[in-house]
């Protein structure tokens, strides 16, 4: 792209910002523009947010910084990690004070608190000058940045669930193909059971147990809420189907019961299972190391194909004063971390870019992301509802007390969904909406 292209395009970007920024008191008159790839306004630093304190991100982002800003004579980023419970404590009030970051990363559930807050810049005349479109990210995923007709974040990645295999496991039992369907499924279980081994180890743990009930939700046809999430409905016909199936294990002798948190996963690195449900990020595991094992798509119990998904996005806080060259050099950061973000498959997440995630260079070093990348034509990903988490914890709790057999599953359900009623109703008068 030509210099003479770059820096009208950035003239719209520049503008773009000042308009986004135009309702925050005290927004400085800012001389920068930007384009997709160049800011050219004088040198400011920018501060970034993130909760990467674990596995690989910490070298790997500060290398990216690093890059960055040798890269860009006029943006300086400074990398400020901490623990997403931290973020989630201090930013609101920073934000508010004219004290927090100028870009920051958060999870998909949620950006509609923030926004409803008004923590964030509606961002779509950003987002626009920048090139993006739902068509640059995986189905459904930039969706979960739009909050009351307003795009307020960019896509960084993407973490659906898996299936985990112990091919030792399997052969014991003569398996010599990982089951796709329920009735694959189903005779390897039996297969395993004849030879002496509980083929799956299942939980009532979020990044576990709760993860696969919402995927065999969704596959038996139904949804965690309804279309503008007023009501739950996971303790629809189709979550009592999904628990059923999950406590049928336990009866059937297929898991233990009161498999403890992580126990499926120790289980399977043990030799004592053949099967776990889990994210993508288990591919870093190092204890894996020498194992016999495979990952593939999660299998399709119900009628449809479905799996959970997290995500992570780029957003743009709306600080008090906030200054708009600060957010229009934020703008260049976040395009050129989605670029350059071939290698995050090191931290065992999927970038969300399709020019990066298509790129035949990123299967080549990270070969057991193959399956995680072809579930996300099906994925489903989080709720999008001011103060969602707190509903959501409620559906954990459902799955333990079926699991224990404290309840039925049906029990489980409609006590949980009475009580996140409750809290949708709460969230409503808090937020509004």
């Amino acid at each position: 792209m030509k210099k003479t292209i770059v820096r009208g395009l950035g003239v719209g970007l520049a503008t773009a910002v000042a308009l986004a920024l135009a309702g925050c008191a005290g927004s400085s008159a800012g001389g920068g523009s930007v384009s997709g790839e160049d800011y050219d306004g004088p040198k400011v630093e920018i501060t970034f947010w993130h909760g990467w304190t674990g596995g690989a991100a910490p070298t790997i982002v500060p290398k990216l910084i690093d890059e960055f800003n040798a890269e860009h004579d006029n943006i300086v980023v400074k990398n400020v990690p901490q623990e997403w419970a931290d973020i989630a404590a201090k930013m609101p009030l920073a934000v508010k004070a004219g004290k927090g970051p100028d870009v920051a990363v958060l999870h998909g559930d949620d950006l509609a608190t923030y926004a409803a807050q008004k923590l964030l810049i509606p961002a779509d005349d950003i987002i626009d000058n920048l090139g993006y479109t739902a068509d640059d990210f995986p189905p459904g995923v930039f969706d979960k940045g739009n909050y009351d007709g307003a795009q307020y974040a960019v896509p960084w990645s993407v973490t659906p669930l898996g299936l985990f295999v112990n091919k030792e496991v399997l052969a014991k039992a003569g398996i010599t193909e990982i089951p796709a369907d329920k009735d694959g499924y189903v005779a390897a279980l039996d297969a395993l059971k004849d030879a002496g081994v509980q083929g799956e180890w299942v939980d009532g743990y979020v990044f576990t147990g709760t993860f696969e009930f919402q995927s065999l939700l969704w596959q038996f046809g139904g949804d965690l809420y309804n279309e503008d999430v007023t009501e739950a409905t996971f303790n629809s016909e189709a979550g009592v189907e999904a628990l059923t199936w999950m406590t049928d294990l336990v009866k059937n002798g297929y898991s233990p019961a009161n498999v403890a948190q992580d126990g499926n996963i120790k289980a399977l690195l043990a030799g004592d299972t053949a099967f776990n449900w889990n994210g993508v990020w288990q591919t870093t595991n190092s204890a894996f190391g020498d194992l016999d094992w495979a990952a593939a798509p999660v299998p399709q119990i119900g009628d449809e194909k479905a799996v959970w998904s997290s995500s992570t996005h780029w957003v743009f806080p709306s600080n008090k004063g906030q200054d708009e060259d600060k957010t229009a050099a934020a703008a260049t950061f976040v395009k050129w971390m989605n670029d350059n973000s071939l290698g995050w498959g090191e931290t065992g997440e999927l970038p969300a870019a399709n020019t990066v995630r298509e790129d035949p260079e990123l299967l080549s070093a990270y070969p057991a992301l193959e399956p995680f990348i072809g579930e996300l034509e099906y994925a489903h990903y989080e709720t999008v509802s001011p103060g969602i988490n707190e509903a959501n914890a409620l559906i954990t709790t459902a799955l333990n007390e079926a699991l224990t057999g404290k309840k039925t599953p049906q029990e489980a359900l409609d006590d949980a969904k009475k009580k996140a009623d409750a809290i949708l109703e709460q969230n409503k008068a808090k937020y509004g909406g």
